[in-house]
Parts: structure tokens; C-alpha cells; sequence
């Protein structure tokens, strides 16, 4: 199994579980007579082995993310980078956009309010965060494409 079926699985058995325990709330109780629309006990076991396979994959990945080397980095070292510049292009965005609000003016004698910050250059680190972003994105799923999952 590749990498990246076993990243689709994680999102899968997720979700998964997450319908399950709707589906577990929605049948816990009942009506004196009446049967459940579907058997809390099988959903149970249902759920039990959603969530042992859950950690099985998600241990494999891990395991896979830290041993796998891509350009003298791990593939976990990889996804920290690409995730801080993740945030620190989010924070800069709201900076860019806070600082290029104008505030207007209904006369001269209004305070005037100015931007504290050179816009032009966060937009310019927002647009080099952008790019190494997507070029980590590239990189992350070719190889989640191209090596095995560890088992």
C-alpha cells in the first residue's frame, strides 16, 4: 500500500467513525416496544474495529513519516515546515488586509489614520511563503504517491 491510499484511508475510517457515533446517539434509545433502526451492539463492533484499524494506519504512517527521506529531510520535518509557513502566511494575510483598510475622512481636521506596516513587502513574503508552500505540497504528494507505507 502506498502512502497516500493510507492517508485516503485515515480521512475515510475518520469519517467513518464519526458516522458511527451519530448513528450510535440516534439508536441508544427507543421507545418501550419498539426496536432500534439499527442494532446499537452491531454498530459497537462496528466501531471498535474502525477505530483499531484507525490506529494501526495512523501508526504506520507516523512510523513512515519520520523514517522516510525526501532532500536530506523527513517526511514529518517536511510537513512541520510546510505547516509554520502555513501559519505564518495566514497571520501575514490578516496583517496585509488590517494595514490596507483607509479609514475615511469626513474632514481635514479628522484624524488621520495610517498604515504601520510596507504592505507591498508582506505581500511579496506572503507571495514566497505561497510558493514554497505549493512547492512542498508538490513534493509531499509525489512521494506519498511513490514510497510503500512501513509496515
Amino acid at each position: 500500500m502506498k502512502l497516500a491510499e493510507a492517508l485516503q484511508e485515515r480521512a475515510d475510517l475518520n469519517k467513518k467513525i464519526a458516522q458511527l457515533g451519530s448513528r450510535l446517539q440516534n439508536n441508544a434509545l427507543v421507545q418501550e416496544g419498539e426496536k432500534p433502526a439499527e442494532n446499537p451492539e452491531s454498530l459497537l463492533k462496528e466501531l471498535d474495529d474502525a477505530v483499531n484499524r484507525l490506529k494501526y494506519i495512523v501508526a504506520r504512517i507516523n512510523i513512515s513519516n519520520s523514517e522516510v527521506k525526501v532532500e536530506g529531510k523527513s517526511l514529518t520535518e517536511l510537513i512541520a515546515e510546510k505547516d509554520c509557513l502555513v501559519q505564518q502566511a495566514s497571520i501575514l494575510r490578516n496583517l496585509v488586509d488590517c494595514a490596507s483598510r483607509t479609514a475615511t475622512r469626513a474632514s481635514r481636521s479628522e484624524i488621520k489614520i495610517l498604515s504601520a506596516v510596507k504592505v507591498k513587502d508582506i505581500q511579496t513574503k506572503i507571495d514566497e511563503y505561497s510558493k514554497q508552500i505549493r512547492m512542498l505540497n508538490n513534493l509531499l504528494q509525489q512521494t506519498n504517491w511513490s514510497v510503500d507505507l512501513i509496515e
